[in-house]
């Protein structure tokens, strides 16, 4: 349970990183407080979304996968980037995603870095 905790607060991290480097990934909220539980629904949100959807499309997609050395996997972020938006917007959360092209797609990326990242630091 402290690990899904560990990792749920990573994603919040990572996403706020996304909200403020990439112009159209956004979080609207009226106080700090507010941004902070969006963020953490929000990764709720794309964790369930990588736990049930993610693998379902990766393997549905691996002949691309193969094809593409795995480059395709950067596609299936993004579109799991933003389908946590679109979920997000059906649930009346605060965050969103412009557009699949650049926002996603640099999104997911800086997403999956920061997170990396961040579990590169933390301890076991």
């Amino acid at each position: 349970m402290i690990s899904f905790l560990v990792r749920l607060i990573v994603n919040g991290l990572a996403l706020w990183v996304a909200t403020e480097i990439v112009d159209g990934v956004t979080v609207s909220s009226d106080s700090t407080s507010n941004q902070v539980i969006t963020l953490l629904v929000v990764a709720l949100i794309f964790a369930l979304v990588n736990a049930v959807i993610k693998p379902v499309v990766q393997l549905l997609s691996l002949p691309l996968l193969i094809l593409t050395l795995g480059l395709f996997t950067l596609v299936v972020n993004a579109l799991m980037f933003w389908l946590t938006s679109w979920i997000a917007d059906q649930l009346d959360v605060g965050f969103h995603v412009d557009g699949f092209f650049w926002e996603a797609v640099l999104g997911a990326l800086v997403v999956s870095f920061v997170s990396w990242l961040l579990n590169l630091l933390l301890p076991g």
